[in-house]
């Protein structure tokens, strides 16, 4: 029998200090805890990660190309410092930009978000203030935008603002016609005429409960299938297709705040793998009152709309079980649709953002899996060869603006079409975006040679102007080695010491994944190597590896995670550890540690208790350790339903391995997180208990499941991971 006196414990690692209610890590202290090492005495760098929100202020973004290619929106803040966002101009003639809205001019104290917008950025992940997103009409003459849930509108030619609404105004947009502007007010579908001002609700006045909403994208769709949007205007201005989504049969969780017992709890609908999703239907909604329901589906998903001149609103929508996906045209006089296309798939359909779409003169613009790539197809026939496996349609006119990448996944580049042919804008090593059309394109560049981001306009594919970005210099230049590791060419960084070189003697080695699908860490961009440098600078060989299930390798290695998240992940990073040790005789084995968020989470979690051979200690933020409280779409598109596949569930859980715990453990998790709730963390730790199997629990109280972002709390919670890790490594101070 274990001894049940090896508990589970709360411990501070910071040291002596009991934190008080409003911090943001709380925890207990108990005795007999070791006074941490100093880990160093320049705690610069992470000040000022968390001050300018990972170097992300002042950086130039959604951009919008006027119709005539002459101008250039985008949202920018004064500085790498300042957090409150303006919309500017840039003239790409005389390359001058100008501000045309002063978020801090119109609102110069602190916002007041209604929960809806609050909960959309936390959706978005969006963490800065001031205009946050913005939306004009066909012409570009009107800008419409929220601050601080009031609506107001920008004439772009002559800088004049005005508020128009005063209330919790959400996803305000103007008609193609900019004659009217729709918006999201207490649930409703709200339209403004801008002339007269006059306002009025067009769906959603005769609800008569709270579960209901209109014009909003449902947790899902914002969450897991990057729609954030719930309402499409037709092309004339005239109507609207609005998305009505109903919760009242999805399970009610709720989030307490222990912190500050007296708050009301959070009560939340969270659709978890297994029960039942928010219902989700369609209607057509007019200027003058008139609506037509569009008769419900036998699909369970609304994955994307787009309403555009080249033909009738396009739906795109998917089955519970994620195995087959429908692209539907929809006649708005009788509210029936016809389809187009249909995608299968044993395991799933992969979504791609931007698609489908019409182009002006009707031909549907799709993305299809051929020949085991993701090709763009026009009308039917592809553009794409299956030597480029494409991330996202960008824009879609007489040409076709999309990114891609090749044999390399590590960088994505920016394509258009050019008729049968296709041609790549993006230059040089480095990760691409794009926006605007084929014809007058904005390039959004990062790259290993450089800091931060580079902005340039191109007209007919060649650069014309450049977009300023202010955000502040990280000093860091990462020391990176980029690998291709093992018999599965896993790709992977290597990130060492400022000035170390492969042989200088041995290092511990932390690896730092995400690890999971649907996302990547090694991505050729110096930025992206900022918090492994930190790491690597603090005496360790940080290894950033991108498994089986991550993009940009096309659909056969994503679809390796089918059924089984876990073991595939962590079998992945451990070849490439020891790859990588092949290659570079200065990873010590025998010091090996693993840290990681959400996904990354559970796979450092999954690491120490699975690979006890391997790992020395893991650090565990926000983990998913039982999937059956994970949400609907996500979980089932890998694990399937949990009534049908229960042993997969279990096979994939935490939770069962927690007597197998070895090695050292740390748990980090946000009180406040509505998306990995603190659950999946509290039962792991309950049973680790109950095996009698020691480890460390950091609640951060407050905490949503983005990282905390105030300086002093992000600074030591980083302090914390790497001062625990070198006492579990056995890292004397200083070394």
């Amino acid at each position: 029998m274990r001894d049940r006196r090896v508990t589970a414990v709360i411990r501070c690692p910071l040291g002596g200090r009991r934190r008080g209610a409003g911090d943001a890590a709380v925890a207990v202290l108990l005795p007999g805890l070791p006074e941490c090492p100093s880990v160093t005495d320049d705690l610069s760098f992470l000040r000022a990660q968390a001050r300018t929100q990972r170097f992300t202020l002042g950086t130039p973004r959604q951009f919008q190309v006027t119709p005539d290619g002459e101008r250039v929106l985008f949202l920018r803040s004064e500085s790498g410092h300042d957090r409150r966002n303006s919309l500017w101009q840039l003239d790409v003639t005389s390359g001058e930009e100008s501000k045309l809205v002063d978020a801090a001019e119109l609102l110069p104290g602190e916002e007041d978000l209604p929960a809806e917008e609050r909960a959309r950025r936390e959706r978005a992940r969006e963490t800065s203030g001031g205009v946050v997103g913005y939306a004009t009409d066909a012409a570009g003459t009107v800008a419409a935008f929220s601050l601080s849930g009031k609506l107001y509108t920008a004439d772009l030619a002559t800088g004049a603002v005005r508020m128009l609404v005063d209330a919790a105004v959400i996803d305000p947009r103007p008609n193609p016609q900019g004659t009217h502007v729709a918006y999201v007010a207490d649930r409703q579908l709200h339209v403004v005429e801008l002339a007269t001002g006059q306002d009025r609700v067009v769906a959603g006045e005769d609800e008569e409960t709270e579960d209901v909403s209109w014009g909003l994208a449902e947790f899902i769709a914002a969450e897991e299938m990057r729609r954030v949007r719930g309402y499409w205007w037709s092309p004339d201005g005239r109507s609207l297709l609005a998305a009505r989504s109903d919760r009242s049969d999805v399970p009610r969780w709720h989030i307490a705040d222990p912190a500050n017992p007296a708050s009301p709890v959070n009560t939340v609908a969270y659709p978890a793998a297994g029960t039942t999703n928010v219902a989700v239907s369609l209607a057509v909604v007019t200027l003058d009152g008139r609506r037509l329901d569009v008769p419900a589906g036998e699909w369970e998903y609304l994955v994307a709309v787009h309403w555009s001149e080249g033909g009738p609103p396009l739906l795109t929508v998917q089955s519970r079980d994620q195995k087959c996906l429908e692209i539907r045209a929809l006649d708005v006089t009788d509210g029936s649709t016809r389809l187009l296309h249909t995608e299968k798939d044993p395991d799933w359909v992969e979504i791609v953002t931007g698609v489908p779409a019409w182009t002006p003169d009707g031909r549907l613009v799709h993305v299809g899996v051929a020949d085991g790539a993701y090709r763009l197809f026009v009308d039917g026939t592809p553009v794409t060869g299956a030597e480029l496996q494409v991330r996202s349609v960008l824009d879609v006119g007489d040409e076709v603006l999309f990114s891609a990448s090749d044999d390399d996944p590590t960088q994505i580049h920016v394509y258009r079409t050019e008729g049968a042919a296709v041609r790549r804008l993006s230059e040089g090593v480095g990760v691409h975006n794009g926006a605007g059309t084929a014809e007058a394109a904005v390039l959004a560049s990062w790259s290993p040679e450089y800091a931060g981001i580079r902005v340039s306009v191109l007209a007919g594919g060649e650069r014309v102007a450049d977009i300023a970005s202010v955000a502040a210099d990280p000093g860091l230049v990462p020391n990176v080695h980029w690998l291709q590791l093992g018999e599965r060419a896993l790709r992977a960084a290597l990130v060492l010491p400022t000035g170390h070189a492969p042989g200088d003697g041995p290092l511990p080695v932390l690896l730092d994944p995400y690890g999971g699908p649907h996302a990547q860490r090694v991505l050729r961009s110096r930025n992206a190597m900022l918090t492994p440098q930190w790491l690597a600078d603090q005496g360790f060989a940080v290894l950033v590896v991108d498994g089986r299930g991550s993009p940009g390798r096309g659909p056969a290695w994503e679809r390796a995670m089918a059924g089984d998240l876990g073991d595939v992940a962590l079998a992945d990073q451990v070849d490439a550890l020891h790859a990588a040790a092949e290659r570079f005789a200065d990873l010590d084995l025998d010091r090996v540690a693993i840290r990681g968020w959400s996904f990354g989470g559970y796979l450092a979690a999954a690491a120490v208790l699975r690979r006890p051979d391997v790992f020395t200690a893991g650090v565990a933020g926000a983990p998913v350790t039982d999937w059956s409280l994970y949400d609907t779409h996500y979980t089932e598109r890998y694990l399937g339903h949990p009534d049908e596949r229960p042993e997969v569930y279990e096979r994939n859980s935490l939770i069962t391995d927690a007597p197998k715990l070895e090695r050292s453990l740390l748990i980090v998790h946000g009180l406040a997180d509505d998306n990995v709730f603190v659950a999946h963390a509290l039962r792991l730790s309950s049973e680790l208990l109950a095996a009698g199997r020691g480890h460390t629990f950091l609640p951060l109280a407050g905490a949503t499941h983005m990282t905390p972002q105030a300086e002093e709390v992000a600074e030591k919670l980083m302090l914390t991971q790497v001062r625990w890790l070198n006492q579990q490594l056995g890292v004397e101070a200083g070394a």
